[in-house]
């Protein structure tokens, strides 16, 4: 039972340190930890397991900046050693759920992968941002990402350079659950 305790403890303190990041370190991302980000996105539940994503990760620093511009010119994108593009692949979930996979089950699917991540992220000392205000077709155009595949969150990924005291407040328990 002691064990189960430290276990919720530490998973809480992940989730309650967890902010948004937009101010980066210029340090690389090694590799071993980008690949620990990608395996934890790679596991997220998936309605029927279909795992309905696909992930890009960016580099290159011209496609950082028409990232960071195709995001209604978020500049912290292109600051960032890596920006992850997190897509849905509706068809995917569409084969087995119909519409409801399409327009659903395929997004709630990728959250719960851009959530891993950002979760990972956060237990490997790592500042992430969920950016989802962009223009998906330029973000497609910059990437070069084929028809069926969606972009659904940027996610710059790097070393925060950041103050974490200024986490903006969460709001009470009571405002937003309800016994029924």
């Amino acid at each position: 039972m002691q064990e189960v305790k430290l276990i919720m403890s530490t998973i809480l303190s992940l989730v309650r340190s967890r902010y948004s990041v937009r101010h980066y370190k210029p340090d690389p991302l090694p590799e071993a930890l980008l690949d620990q980000l990608l395996e934890a996105a790679r596991w997220a539940p998936s309605a029927g397991n279909l795992q309905p994503w696909f992930f890009y990760v960016v580099t290159r620093e011209e496609k950082k900046e028409a990232l960071a511009q195709a995001a209604l010119n978020q500049r912290f994108i292109a600051q960032a050693p890596v920006v992850i593009v997190v897509c849905a692949e509706p068809e995917r979930s569409a084969r087995v759920y119909g519409e409801r996979g399409r327009q659903l089950y395929c997004y709630q699917d990728t959250a719960a992968a851009v959530q891993n991540i950002l979760l990972t992220a956060n237990a490997l000392g790592l500042g992430t941002c969920w950016v989802g205000a962009f223009d998906e077709e330029r973000v497609k155009e910059c990437l070069g990402i084929p028809a069926g595949r969606i972009p659904v969150a940027i996610i710059p990924v790097g070393y925060p350079a950041d103050d974490p005291a200024r986490r903006p407040k969460r709001r009470e328990i009571e405002e937003i659950v309800s016994y029924i």
